[in-house]
């Protein structure tokens, strides 16, 4: 299958401290995930590649594939027998086969952490995390492959019995982010292959290391050739293109831009293809006058700042009440200003370095712009921050006819805005064509409930802002998105509902 890595001879560089040829630990003498990596490259004819890089230093760290349309056709025709094939076997075969991944992933945590964490520059901790966050999803859905029941409808005619039956929808096109780049493909990967479908998995050219370590661990969980394939590719509009228009592509599952998103659509509109779309945000976080301050401070801390601001559900504007705007700011200010900048191979890291440069011009930009129209910076800075690396921003007085609250920042910016009634709050909060996430913290369970139902947006953490897991339902309304992952929806997003008339009874 068309997915292949060619490594630095500099991989295992003294610098980072880390070497990540460790043996795997499945027995004595197997070849660490790196190694099975590199070994994918000698079954290919070397061709055009593009480098992997450190966004700590700058440094390559690999070389990978640069494959296009050509090599997306090649995959397609690969999936179309095998997808057949594997809808073909019994849920609980592939179930197993799912569930023997997951246990290869977590044996392999991290190894996977580590790979993640130097293509893509979050923390260790973080990386970790997000592998057995992704891994969960593999175990949920191994088990829920055994679960797409169908219905037998009540019928009024006696000689006539209607049943509905369920079945995998077919090729699944995925194409994943940088910011995300193990968990977002599990995320993907792992309903389609328990409903049925096969994969073909264009992951981001910024992260492409964490898709082939996976797809390693997918050949040796027993998944068979042809029904989980990775493409690298520095060209992401070619393979979209193949994989949008080829109608043996049957759904396209993306996670990225809003604008990227409507493009998806509307190429895949000629061939009406189902559709998964995680697009951007604008996450609110409304802090009530009545909300406990050090939860909500904590939970602020963790909801912007962590993958450096990064994530799609990222809080983007803080709305607080006026009434302890000082009070929250001075908490805050506190929290942000003891966090540790640094490589995220350093155990003492609480924020990487931001995926490249031009990602930390934008947010500079966004910064600065708000600074010369009357924002304040409350937070330290510092001048030695070279490189991707940016310090965590938070600014007070912000307004509405500001661009940095009206923009998805995607870095570590935490703008203030203050509000005096929940009829502001709520429309301060709705005022934006987005509607991923949305936080709020109160103690009165009125409020809670009346605001909950007035936020438009497709996850809402109250009083926390663990929103994401693997069996709940992951996604947005309006320009956010469409379709679900996670959770007993996250498998219906890959199957297609067939009506059976069955007569002559």
């Amino acid at each position: 299958m068309p997915d292949f890595v060619k490594p630095l001879p500099g991989w295992d560089s003294t610098n980072m401290n880390i070497k990540l040829e460790k043996p795997a630990p499945t027995g004595a003498g197997t070849p660490s995930l790196w190694q099975r990596i590199s070994r994918k490259i000698a079954e290919h004819t070397a061709g055009t590649t593009f480098a992997v890089v450190n966004p700590a230093d700058g440094s390559e760290i690999a070389k990978v594939a640069d494959l296009g349309a050509s090599h997306a056709r090649i995959a397609v025709d690969a999936a179309a027998p095998a997808q057949a094939a594997w809808a073909a076997l019994s849920a609980k075969d592939r179930s197993s086969i799912l569930r023997r991944w997951f246990d290869l992933i977590v044996a392999h945590e991290l190894e996977l952490g580590e790979i993640l964490t130097r293509e893509q520059g979050k923390p260790l901790a973080e990386a970790r995390r997000e592998v057995t966050f992704g891994a969960n999803y593999v175990e949920w859905f191994a088990e829920e492959a055994k679960r797409a029941y169908g219905d037998v409808i009540p019928t009024a005619l006696p000689t006539q019995r209607q049943i509905v039956v369920k079945q995998p929808v077919g090729i699944v096109g995925a194409i994943t982010p940088w910011n995300f780049p193990s968990g977002m493909i599990t995320r993907k990967a792992a309903p389609a292959l328990a409903a049925g479908c096969a994969v073909i998995l264009k992951p981001s050219e910024e992260t492409p290391l964490s898709a082939l370590a996976l797809s390693c661990l997918a050949d040796e969980a027993g998944i068979p050739a042809g029904v989980f394939q990775v493409i690298t590719s520095s060209t992401a509009e070619d393979v979209a293109g193949v994989l949008t228009s080829d109608p043996r592509v049957r759904k396209i599952s993306f996670t990225g831009s809003t604008r990227v998103g409507k493009l998806l659509m509307r190429q895949a509109a000629d061939t009406v293809k189902r559709l998964s779309l995680e697009l951007g945000g604008n996450a609110p976080f409304i802090v009530f006058d009545d909300a406990d301050l050090d939860k909500a401070v904590a939970c602020a801390v963790a909801a912007k700042f962590r993958n450096a601001g990064q994530t799609c559900v990222s809080a983007n504007r803080f709305l607080v009440h006026t009434s302890i705007k000082e009070a929250f700011l001075e908490k805050f200010v506190a929290a942000v200003d003891g966090l540790r900048v640094s490589e995220g191979l350093d155990p003492s890291c609480d924020i990487g370095p931001m995926i490249n440069a031009t990602a930390k011009q934008k947010t500079i930009a966004l910064v600065e712009d708000a600074l010369a129209r009357g924002a304040k910076r409350c937070t330290a800075q510092h001048t030695d921050r070279t490189g991707c690396f940016l310090d965590p921003v938070i600014l007070s007085d912000v307004t509405v006819d500001m661009s940095i609250a009206n923009t998805e920042i995607f870095g570590p910016v935490a703008p203030v805005i203050e509000f005096n009634t929940d009829e502001e709050a709520v429309q301060l909060a709705n005022d934006t064509p987005y509607g991923l996430a949305a936080y709020f913290w109160t103690r009165d369970m009125s409020r809670a409930w009346s605001v909950s139902e007035r936020l438009e947006a497709g996850m809402i953490g109250l009083n926390g802002n663990a929103i994401s897991s693997a069996e709940t339902p992951f996604g947005g309304i309006k320009e956010s998105g469409l379709g679900r992952e996670g959770s007993q929806y996250g498998l219906d997003d890959y199957l297609d509902i067939k009506y059976i008339a069955m007569g002559g009874i």
